[in-house]
């Protein structure tokens, strides 16, 4: 009996500390990405990521319309100068090719996605040492297809609009020289594969495809996105302070509209 009993004991103690150190939803096997490789990264080898970024995701999201990524550098030495997005099993797998500037070092950013069915995220990121990837596999469904907003003449009419959220609270592992911060832009972004509650056609695909983010003249960061960046897109990051009074916002759509703001830093706007 007591040797039952150690048995279980050395169990139940060496099941949570390898649970500990595993990721929850780790990166699958998948035949998609065996296809997609190629356009997306050529025949670069790519290295793991894990110890220099992580990558955190919902194994079963909430809304499929709007799954939050965080990317979060681990290794403060690395550099990474560039990154993508690939959700395997979307329509269009590359979400948003990303590309920052030296303020955003070391990195923290959360971007919110539409996965269409379970599938693989990945992060590819540009480093002095070449690429790396890291992911998580998400249970998820329908984001590509999900409704779009109830109120369409709404959406349309405040589209365009921003509004810059500076979190007061910084966490302790960062630099007080670091500010934390959040954008949020109107927009539908329609993927064009929702139908309109009424007539239930098709919605035609006009989205944000370009946004650019400065504080003064020092670019933190640019994207070039797709339909797989959620409605109203939502981005919160990490930067250093530079001493310039304000952020400026430039986002451009598929259908040529150009929207930009400066928001200051002081106050939420």
């Amino acid at each position: 009996m007591q040797i039952f009993q150690v048995s279980v004991l050395i169990a139940l103690l060496a099941t949570p500390l390898m649970a500990a150190d595993e990721p929850q939803n780790p990166l699958t096997q998948s035949e998609s990405w065996t296809e997609l490789r190629g356009d997306i990264v050529g025949d670069v080898e790519l290295g793991d990521g894990s110890a220099v970024f992580s990558v955190d995701a919902p194994y079963r999201a909430n809304d499929a319309a709007t799954v939050p990524i965080v990317i979060r550098q681990i290794d403060p030495n690395a550099q990474i100068s560039e990154l993508k997005i690939v959700i395997d099993e979307n329509p269009a797998p590359l979400a948003a090719e990303f590309r920052f500037g030296p303020a955003m070092s070391p990195l923290e950013m959360e971007v919110r996605v539409r996965v269409n069915q379970y599938s693989n995220v990945r992060v590819i990121a540009d480093t002095a040492t070449g690429p790396l990837m890291n992911g998580r596999f998400v249970k998820a469904s329908g984001g590509c297809s999900a409704p779009a907003s109830k109120n369409p003449e709404l959406a349309l009419a405040s589209m365009g609009q921003m509004r810059l959220r500076q979190f007061t609270e910084v966490p302790p592992k960062m630099s007080t020289a670091r500010h934390d911060a959040q954008i949020m832009i109107r927009h539908p972004n329609y993927s064009g594969l929702q139908r309109d509650q009424i007539t239930q056609l098709f919605i035609s695909a006009h989205f944000i495809d370009t946004i650019e983010v400065y504080q003064g003249d020092d670019m933190l960061w640019t994207m070039q996105g797709g339909i797989s960046i959620s409605e109203n897109p939502v981005f919160r990051f990490q930067y250093t302070d530079n001493g310039a009074p304000s952020l400026t916002i430039r986002a451009r759509d598929t259908e040529g509209n150009v929207f930009e703001q400066e928001l200051s830093k002081t106050a939420d706007s």
